[in-house]
């Protein structure tokens, strides 16, 4: 008789970015894809507060100490909320660059191939003609 697994299975998004990267229960595309969903909060945080700022005050509305905790609370929430739903897409763009494998033209080595496209080192040839495009004095 085989007896299950007791230790529950850890959902990254509960996990606090700080502790993120050392546990050990999560694969390292669990982690990247957590660490690339709370970069995307953070930002959309910034930008979610940057359009408040532009808000027209009111002698109406309070602006007390409370009610901008209140309105820094909501606004937390508000970008946990998107950027957990998937909507911004920003989170996906930037998992897939962090896990992409490496392309052959990285590897290379300083004075191979990747420096061939550069025009700096290497003139374009056209028609029997070389063009530069480095300016003469």
């Amino acid at each position: 008789m085989e007896i299950a697994s007791l230790q529950r299975k850890v959902d990254a998004s509960e996990i606090e970015p700080e502790r993120l990267a050392g546990n050990s229960q999560l694969s390292q595309r669990e982690k990247i894809g957590e660490a690339s969903r709370q970069f995307e909060a953070v930002l959309l945080r910034q930008i979610l507060e940057s359009t408040q700022k532009t808000v027209i005050k009111s002698k109406y509305a309070e602006d007390s100490t409370s009610s901008a905790i209140y309105r820094d609370q909501v606004t937390s929430q508000l970008a946990q909320s998107i950027s957990k739903s998937g909507a911004f897409g920003l989170a996906k763009v930037f998992e897939q660059q962090l896990t992409r494998p490496e392309s052959p033209a990285l590897k290379a080595e300083p004075n191979s191939s990747a420096s061939i496209n550069h025009p700096a080192t290497n003139p374009r040839k056209t028609s029997g003609t070389v063009h530069s495009n480095l300016k003469t004095p």
